[in-house]
């Protein structure tokens, strides 16, 4: 039906704007640039007509999209003008006009050959985090629920700037108010869509999510849904040369659960902006070329066993102060005369087995950290027998990974599972180790590292 009205270029709407080309359609829906005869400049129509294949959830996101839209006032997002029914061949039609941005959305860049270094798509992160930042700080919050390549435009590179960054097509947009109202209706683009969203729910951190997997689009230049997933989180790092940091930053931007993404774009930013953008050579720390610590990890478990320590000043110390003690008890009950005197000597065996078993351990003895798709776990194992030093938790409870800086007494990492803290520390690894360790945690867990003191 909207051949007729776009058969001509001259064709014009509602006697004001002359229509010059099509740039979009879908069913039921066109998108045409358009010069505006009163101001002379050129503005977006959208176009909703009622035909065979209306549906009323489409209206109602029409004029949403239009009301929400005469609230807005933000440099990066275009400016709402005017809206009007018109008559169709057809039937009746919605038109909503909008100021024109003259620039390609990122789908369209990654598609002319483009690519974007990592700064850039940093750049590109802060940008709409900020835009994010004033949607959803107003009341009620407004969500965007359709962020992806195609909806976000970016001008061409000027000086040192990758670009003006604007969010486009609010057609999906959505404020806390409407969902508390009532039924809410699903939308979104498969690939960005986070998995809440799947079932109508949609907060702030759902556009966190959508973002995150546009930027993933930037760095890889695959769609996320094309590719690979474990437990619906994006597999996407050996398809990307990125900082560990930033890697880590993205993990969490597109968690699957909302309870370990970012709870807010401001909080997003924040941790953005802490990450220093440096590569991944000065981020990734490379195993200590002395270590005899054994790392064997794959993409369901990941598992870190050290090695017997060794004769060493503390095995020293214990083993003088075993042989020390077995000859004062020689000396002093090497010929009970009685009962008493030989069980005036039973006290003396704890210390002493004590002291035997940690000079055994460090001679044959190893520690084992391990974390699968289920569990994490730690134990502590001598000739076949082995101790749990840490109760099993499941590892979807694992929510922070710290590592306690080298100035402390006693640098350690601490992985949080719930109420509990598992710690892998400077008694059983040197300090090089435990930056190394620390890194292919994080990188494994898909979790920032938070570094304290």
């Amino acid at each position: 039906m909207f051949d007729r009205v776009l058969g001509d270029r001259l064709s014009t709407l509602c006697d004001r704007y002359d229509i010059i080309r099509q740039l979009g359609k879908k069913t039921g829906r066109r998108t045409l640039l358009a010069r505006d005869r009163q101001t002379q400049e050129l503005v977006v129509i959208k176009l909703l007509s009622f035909n065979s294949d209306f549906e009323w959830d489409d209206l109602k996101l029409f004029e949403r999209e239009a009301s929400i839209l005469q609230t807005l006032s933000h440099p990066a997002i275009p400016r709402y003008l005017n809206h009007f029914e018109i008559d169709l061949p057809q039937g009746k039609g919605f038109a909503l006009v909008q100021s024109y941005i003259q620039a390609k959305s990122l789908e369209e860049h990654l598609n002319s050959g483009r690519t974007f270094t990592e700064a850039e798509v940093r750049e590109i992160a802060k940008s709409l985090l900020q835009i994010l930042i004033e949607l959803h700080n107003r009341q009620p919050a407004v969500i965007h629920r359709d962020i992806k390549p195609s909806n976000i435009l970016l001008t061409n590179r000027s000086a040192h700037s990758v670009g003006q960054v604007y969010l486009v097509d609010f057609g999906s947009v959505q404020t806390l108010a409407a969902k508390q109202g009532g039924t809410i209706t699903v939308v979104g683009t498969y690939g960005y869509m986070p998995p809440e969203q799947f079932g109508g729910r949609a907060v702030p951190a759902s556009d966190l999510y959508s973002l995150g997997a546009t930027l993933i689009y930037l760095v890889t230049g695959t769609h996320p849904a094309d590719l690979p997933q474990e437990e619906l989180r994006i597999q996407f790092e050996k398809m990307a040369n990125l900082s560990l940091g930033f890697s880590c930053w993205l993990r969490q931007m597109t968690h699957p659960s909302l309870d370990k993404r970012f709870t807010s774009a401001s909080e997003a930013l924040e941790a953005l902006e802490q990450e220093p953008a440096t590569d991944i050579g000065s981020l990734a720390f490379p195993k200590p070329t002395s270590s005899n610590l054994l790392l064997k990890k794959d993409e369901y478990s990941i598992e870190i066993i050290t090695p017997p320590s060794g004769f060493n000043l503390p095995v020293a110390a214990m083993s003088f102060g075993s042989i020390s003690l077995i000859f004062w008890l020689l000396l002093n009950f090497g010929h009970p005369a009685n009962i008493v005197s030989a069980l005036l000597f039973l006290p003396y065996l704890v210390p002493l087995g004590i002291m035997g078993e940690r000079i055994l351990f460090a001679f044959f003895g190893r520690y084992r950290l391990r974390i699968d798709w289920r569990y994490i776990s730690k134990s502590y194992e001598l000739f076949g027998l082995k101790r749990n030093l840490f109760r099993p938790a499941r590892r979807r409870e694992i929510s922070k990974i710290e590592y306690i800086e080298p100035n402390s007494n006693h640098p350690k990492i601490v992985i949080w599972a719930g109420s509990q803290k598992c710690e892998f520390g400077a008694a059983m690894v040197n300090e090089a180790e435990l930056e190394w360790l620390a890194g292919e945690l994080s990188d494994w867990l898909g979790l920032p590292l938070t570094r304290s003191e």
